[in-house]
């Protein structure tokens, strides 16, 4: 049966990386990708289990459902939008999305009239980072 997209400006949770969606991954990309709770599910969560993303191709699947669920928080919660500009890692980390060492996130806020979410790889420390992907929330009205 095919899945009804929703309109919603958050992204439904059947949509983020789920515990069968998880080990599915892990089968196909052969990572270790534990599912375990993060928490106690609460408001406004990114994720309902601890996620590791193991590798670029995990990134670009699952990444752009997380950082679309924090970008619509980052409009409603001044505290999240403060700190996830201050360090978006750390901050997905702490909510318990793990990214590997090769990707960075930046957070850009100036020059822009909205807000954007920049995901770069850097495969080794000397090299110059690519742009994987961005997100930016944009508004749009429909009758």
């Amino acid at each position: 049966m095919k899945e009804r997209m929703s309109r919603a400006l958050v992204p439904v949770i059947s949509r983020l990386p789920s515990l069968s969606r998880l080990r599915h991954a892990v089968a196909h990309y052969g990572a270790a990708a534990p599912a375990v709770p993060a928490s106690p599910p609460r408001d406004y969560d990114l994720v309902r289990f601890e996620t590791h993303l193991r590798n670029r191709d995990q990134v670009e699947r699952f990444l752009p459902d997380i950082l679309g669920r924090a970008l619509a928080r980052i409009w409603i919660d001044p505290g999240f939008r403060d700190r996830f500009g201050a360090d978006p890692v750390g901050t997905l980390a702490d909510y318990g999305v793990f990214l590997p060492d090769s990707i960075e996130i930046d957070f850009v806020t100036e020059g822009t009239t909205r807000p954007q979410v920049v995901v770069y790889e850097r495969p080794f420390p000397k090299m110059p980072r690519k742009r994987l992907l961005y997100l930016q929330l944009i508004l749009t009205a429909a009758k």
